[in-house]
């Protein structure tokens, strides 16, 4: 048995002892115990893990799973302030939310609607808690969350858009044709708006720029004559955080060993 395997059965246990308890201590505590924080990576398998096992009960007591992961993610920075262990409990909230939309369609429309206002939380690893909880709804959800993504770019905040776009560059995702379009389309909205913003010197420009910086490869990736064709639109512009954006995907190996005539047609632009 792997790692996340042996996490999900002790998972498993303890969401079924808090069901007859309504009691979350012992599980907080294996969280936190075994979240990997402080440090660069945090438990990933675990949050996995325990995105499955609230998966798995959710078919059951969606309303109950609901309110323990709401709960969760509502622990506030100065509680659980950036790589500190007890920030790992509203990461596997925010996580678990949307394993519970992915397999509740009552609770679907209040899952995206909560991933959307938490993708502006200032804690980086919990704006990669709402990438995850939307990829895992996106994969039983898809066309419901393209829908509500496609909403966010217009009417969103930064990190909103950060969040879609994040959301969207999955490589199993874009293996299907449709998708890579919608994810390109999408990108090409975000960098308009991104472009056409008055907010370039706040840091949440900079946390999207950061991101469109290794997103944009990875749908280019996926559909690169029309994708090598939207980044040397961008490389031509001018604007020198699209060129920025161009320069980092560029470097990417994903594209580097893949499309290398490309790639130096591309840079040769950026020059």
């Amino acid at each position: 048995m792997g790692k996340k395997e042996t996490h999900e059965q002790a998972l498993r246990t303890l969401l079924g002892e808090w069901l007859e308890t309504d009691v979350a201590r012992r599980l907080t505590e294996y969280l936190v115990s075994n979240s990997n924080l402080p440090g660069p990576r945090a438990n990933l398998e675990l949050a996995a893990a325990f995105m499955d096992a609230v998966e798995g009960y959710s078919e059951q007591e969606p309303d109950r799973l609901w309110e323990l992961c709401a709960q969760m993610a509502q622990v506030p920075a100065d509680a659980a302030p950036a790589n500190d262990p007890q920030e790992f409990i509203p990461f596997c909230g925010t996580a678990g939310l949307g394993a519970i939309g992915s397999v509740s369609p009552e609770i679907l429309d209040q899952a995206l609607a909560t991933l959307k206002r938490l993708a502006n939380d200032p804690r980086w690893r919990m704006r990669e808690a709402v990438r995850m909880g939307l990829q895992r709804v996106m994969s039983m959800r898809r066309q419901a969350v393209w829908d509500e993504l496609g909403k966010w770019i217009p009417e969103g905040s930064l990190l909103e858009m950060r969040a879609a776009a994040a959301a969207v560059a999955e490589p199993a995702l874009l293996k299907d044709r449709d998708n890579a379009r919608l994810a390109l389309e999408m990108h090409r909205d975000i960098l308009e708006r991104v472009l056409g913003t008055q907010e370039r010197k706040s840091e949440d420009f900079r946390v999207l720029r950061k991101a469109l910086g290794y997103t944009l490869s990875i749908v280019v990736r996926a559909d690169p004559q029309d994708g090598f064709e939207f980044m040397a639109q961008l490389a031509k512009s001018g604007d020198s955080d699209a060129r920025w954006i161009v320069r980092e995907n560029l470097k990417k190996s994903r594209l580097v060993k893949n499309y290398p005539e490309q790639v130096a047609a591309v840079n040769r632009t950026l020059q």
